[in-house]
């Protein structure tokens, strides 16, 4: 069973790899249809960097998926080896990244409320003219179509290799 959780938490780690692959593929992409719609709305494009809204693979976007995939790879090579830290660290850091990918998934479907209620608080009467649903549709568009699946089979690789992961440390 720890072989099983092992491949499992190798399949998350690839899951986590490919989110700054994407990003740093299209994300130049991205960033300008994004600043395209932002002429479109008379607003200066200098408000992505002001306001450290990015679309491609800079910062934590690459940090984190990457140490979450770093992470996944450890505990996958210890469970690989019947080293018994494999189990303990399986139940602390597989329940984290599941735990994560609901923040992920959250903050994914709430973008645009939220980078709204950012835009408010800072109080420019800029920012808060920008339409940011419009804004973040557009950036969407620099990203192929099959995005968007690959990024409901990551989320369905990270909850359910994660989940099962768990079940299989459980009945080892």
């Amino acid at each position: 069973m720890m072989t099983f959780a092992a491949i499992l938490q190798l399949l998350v780690a690839l899951a986590f790899v490919s989110i700054p692959l994407v990003r740093h593929r299209f994300g130049g992409s991205a960033k300008a249809d994004a600043e395209a719609e932002l002429r479109r709305q008379g607003v200066p494009v200098t408000v992505l960097a002001e306001n450290k809204l990015s679309f491609d693979a800079s910062g934590h976007e690459t940090a984190v998926p990457l140490t979450v995939a770093g992470v996944m790879l450890v505990v996958a090579t210890l469970n690989l080896l019947a080293n018994p830290w494999g189990e303990t660290l399986t139940w602390v850091f597989q329940s984290i990244v599941l735990a994560g990918n609901v923040l992920i998934v959250y903050s994914n479907l709430t973008a645009a409320k939220s980078v709204q209620a950012a835009f408010k608080r800072k109080g420019d009467p800029m920012l808060q003219r920008i339409d940011v649903r419009a804004l973040l549709k557009a950036a969407e568009k620099g990203f192929p179509a099959w995005v968007w699946v690959l990024q409901n089979v990551r989320n369905v690789v990270v909850f359910a290799g994660s989940a099962l992961a768990l079940v299989a440390v459980a009945v080892a």
